[in-house]
């Protein structure tokens, strides 16, 4: 396999890579490339941008939460048809949980896809510094081949030529471009940081002035040619994708739509593999679930934004408590799990209505909880066997108030560098399983064949009588 392939990483955060990302992901899109997407860490939010641009899904690479042949799975799954694959990386290039090493970085993530580097320079407020910054960056680790540099916010054609001049004189390395800075560039934020796509917004208007942009002021063939100088990948023996031959079958519904789009790609591919048939329903919109759904799958997102527009859809909320007491077999994260509360108290202290398959209500608070999450099974169900370990995330400013003392526990969360203590998390009720953790089901893809499998021992839902 040799898909061409280049990472786009910084010296810093803030640098502007998902829009430098996005724009170039459209530009070769537009060009009639088949663009593979590819974000690292366990971002939710700015891989809607590439997956718009790329009219793809957008699939993580996270090397804390997969193991290495497990990053070069996904890697090698989401390349399969493509033609160029482009990956944004997280924070700056070697920032990873320590500053001891760079695990966890996009440095790493560089090394298991064996992919060149093009790296984004904010030069908004310096000139020749800037070679300095890119001669230290590309010899701080030789094993990290930086085979580009894209020049961002730059004043003037001027301001860009003198900084390219200096990069490229200093270092040899070559200069594919620049953006000039410009307000009209910069994406809306809130609680999260950015706001997905999935969501009411200009995206396409955005997205076709970035693309115009980058097409102007940067040369695409260059950036192609460093993409097509990475090595061939080795094969990758085991693939986790591979469909089973097993017979069991079932209708999984997922949320999905402006409140609940926290959802890893490869979790679903990984579903369809176990025999799983998607699908998608909304929350906000939809009166009843799927028809024949014999699992559920309430993902993450922001149902807090969207708290009275689902405490209106009374009918959907009735229709999942039935469907519950009917036997079928629920997974929540995060935002899933304060769907089942009793009700979302919002950033305006105010409350509305939710599931109320979990006593208590969720409520928003001004703490941010965040961080990567081992977690640990308490006891054998339909979804875990005791002591089974595995890796997520948390990434959430609310908390599960007024939970009874005696509530079943999801999981016990284990010491770890993110966190210090071991507590419990989440709640598992007869055929409910809900958490603030979310996961990939790559780190343990047995899960998405015991949620199918769930499934399939469950009666089609027919829908309310």
């Amino acid at each position: 396999m040799n898909v061409p392939r280049l990472i786009l990483a910084a010296p810093m955060s803030g640098s502007g890579k998902t829009t430098i990302t996005a724009a170039l992901v459209a530009a070769f899109t537009a060009r009639g490339l088949r663009i593979a997407p590819f974000k690292v860490g366990p971002d939710y939010i700015d891989p809607t941008y590439h997956a718009l641009a790329a009219g793809r899904a957008c699939r993580n690479l996270d090397a804390w939460m997969l193991p290495p042949d497990r990053v070069r799975a996904t890697f090698v799954h989401g390349t399969a048809d493509a033609d160029l694959a482009l990956v944004e990386g997280v924070m700056g290039l070697f920032d990873g949980f320590s500053g001891r090493d760079d695990a966890g970085s996009t440095a790493q993530i560089a090394r298991l896809v064996d992919a060149p580097v093009l790296l984004v320079l904010d030069a908004s407020a310096m000139a020749r510094s800037a070679a300095a910054i890119v001669q230290g960056v590309r010899d701080f680790d030789p094993r990290v081949r930086v085979a580009g540099v894209m020049i961002n916010r730059v004043g003037s054609a001027t301001h860009a030529q003198m900084v390219q001049d200096a990069i490229q004189e200093s270092t040899g390395i070559p200069v594919v471009g620049y953006l000039s800075r410009d307000d009209a560039l910069n994406l809306p934020e809130r609680h999260l940081g950015l706001i997905p796509t999935h969501e009411p917004g200009r995206w396409r208007t955005w997205l076709d002035a970035a693309r115009a942009k980058i097409a102007a002021t940067v040369n695409l063939d260059l950036v192609l040619d460093l993409a097509r100088g990475a090595p061939p990948l080795p094969v990758v023996n085991d693939d986790p994708f591979a469909v089973c031959d097993s017979t069991h079958r079932a209708v999984v519904a997922v949320a999905r739509d402006a409140a609940f789009n926290f959802l890893y790609e490869d979790n679903l591919d990984l579903l369809r593999a176990a025999g799983a048939e998607i699908a998608f329903f909304s929350p906000l919109r939809d009166h009843a679930l799927p028809r024949g759904t014999q699992a559920i799958y309430l993902c993450g997102g922001f149902p807090e934004v969207y708290a009275a527009e689902l405490a209106a859809n009374e009918a959907l909320r009735t229709e999942s408590r039935s469907a519950h007491h009917a036997g079928v077999p629920i997974y929540a994260e995060c935002g899933g799990l304060m769907y089942l509360t009793e009700e979302i108290v919002d950033a305006q202290n105010a409350a509305h209505r939710m599931v109320g398959l979990l006593p208590g209500r969720s409520a928003l608070t001004g703490r941010l909880t965040l961080g990567y999450r081992m977690v640990r099974a308490l006891r054998d169900n339909w979804l875990w066997r005791a002591g089974e370990t595995t890796r997520g995330h948390e990434f959430h400013y609310s908390v599960w108030d007024n939970r009874p003392p005696g509530t079943l526990p999801a999981y016990e969360i284990l010491p770890s560098e993110f966190q210090p203590e071991t507590r419990a998390d989440g709640a598992q009720r007869d055929h409910l399983f809900a958490s603030y953790v979310h996961l990939h089901f790559l780190a343990r893809p047995e899960l998405a064949a015991r949620l199918v499998l769930a499934g399939h021992h469950t009666l089609p839902w027919k829908g309310m009588e």
